[in-house]
């Protein structure tokens, strides 16, 4: 009911409930209104010195005149009277390492010595928080997560112009958890050879490495999907230790352990995918090209919620939080190659 009008008799009811011992969830509870106007109410009548049985025996008009310093209109509940914080930048620093909204509250405080008390500036917070797409709403720590799947869709590519032979490309999506910057690239199989190669690229254009990388449990990686004791394929466990990254898969059936790659493959497909749906290609290197056009323009767009872009956010907070890349890249080595380099070693 935030922003609607509130007739007078809500009003009593919340201050005389209070003054009954009653907490704003159970007061919000039994009049159907919201606790941010439950507390509105209560503020303003300490602030109009007003309390039960008092407030009950004025009438609307006198009681409205009390609270609102307004004649006998209905008041609109829920309208800032402190100095509003910027809460996208709240959200965003809530990403950096150690940063906590009780530390932010404590900063705008110093800067607001009348603004909101902390337990309203967290209500009010949560409030621009649900705004927010799902992926958004969860706080990533920079320099944490990289998050990696393979878009559902594939790109037809025309490998033999002669024989008029198409070959499918698939479409393998990494994204950084804390600033969603993402990376794609064009792959020709979804084997673990693929995996490796396109991650090694990921991690390439982000120019370092998270602490842990999200796979979505792909069977080209993870041999048993399990929370607790995953276990992981023997050549992409080598390439996580080469990076010095942890393999963190997720869990069959949570949804919210993959939201964040799933978010990124959606913008994929909407903005990279749809965009190359008339162009022809006769190569992967030539796919490729034309991906890292667009991916580039996405990580550019506005983000209209947090009034930045993917690429301003990973450059100011990920960036630096990112682990410096190993000399070399990883080189991968199939079962075959190994065999035959241990019988030559022996």
């Amino acid at each position: 009911m935030r922003g609607k009008p509130i007739d007078m008799h809500h009003i009593r009811e919340v201050l005389r409930q209070k003054a009954g011992g009653a907490s704003n969830r159970m007061i919000s509870g039994c009049l159907g209104i919201a606790r941010s106007t439950v507390a509105d109410v209560i503020e303003r009548a300490a602030e109009a010195g007003l309390s039960w049985p008092e407030a009950g025996a004025l009438s609307d008009a006198a009681l409205a005149a009390a609270m609102f310093k307004r004649g006998a209109v209905s008041p609109h509940l829920g309208a800032r009277r402190h100095v509003e914080p910027d809460w996208a930048a709240i959200h965003l620093e809530l990403k950096r390492p150690h940063v906590t909204l009780a530390l932010l509250w404590e900063e705008y405080r110093q800067a607001n010595v009348k603004g909101y008390g902390y337990s309203r500036f967290c209500e009010l917070y949560r409030g621009f928080e649900e705004k927010l797409a799902p992926t958004m709403r969860q706080v990533h720590v920079a320099g944490e997560k990289l998050f990696v799947d393979f878009a559902g869709g594939t790109v037809p590519v025309l490998v033999d112009r002669l024989k008029g032979q198409i070959r499918q490309a698939q479409i393998f999506v990494a994204t950084l958890g804390a600033s969603s910057y993402t990376f794609a690239e064009a792959t020709w199989t979804q084997t673990t050879a693929d995996w490796v190669g396109a991650q090694a690229s990921a991690l390439a254009f982000f120019g370092g490495a998270p602490r842990l990388i999200v796979p979505d449990n792909p069977k080209a990686v993870i041999v048993k999907a399990c929370f607790y004791e995953p276990s992981v394929q023997r050549t992409y466990a080598d390439f996580a230790a080469h990076y010095n990254m942890g393999v963190l898969n997720a869990r069959p059936r949570r949804p919210r352990d993959k939201a964040k790659v799933e978010s990124g493959v959606q913008l994929v497909q909407r903005w990279i995918l749809a965009a190359l749906r008339n162009q022809r290609f006769t190569s992967l290197s030539e796919l490729n090209a034309a991906i890292s056009v667009l991916v580039v323009k996405l990580n550019t767009r506005l983000m209209r919620k947090l009034k930045t872009t993917r690429a301003a956010l990973f450059e100011a907070v990920e960036r630096p939080a990112l682990r410096p890349l190993p000399a070399e890249p990883y080189v991968y080595y199939s079962a075959t190659i190994r065999l035959r380099a241990a019988r030559q070693s022996r």
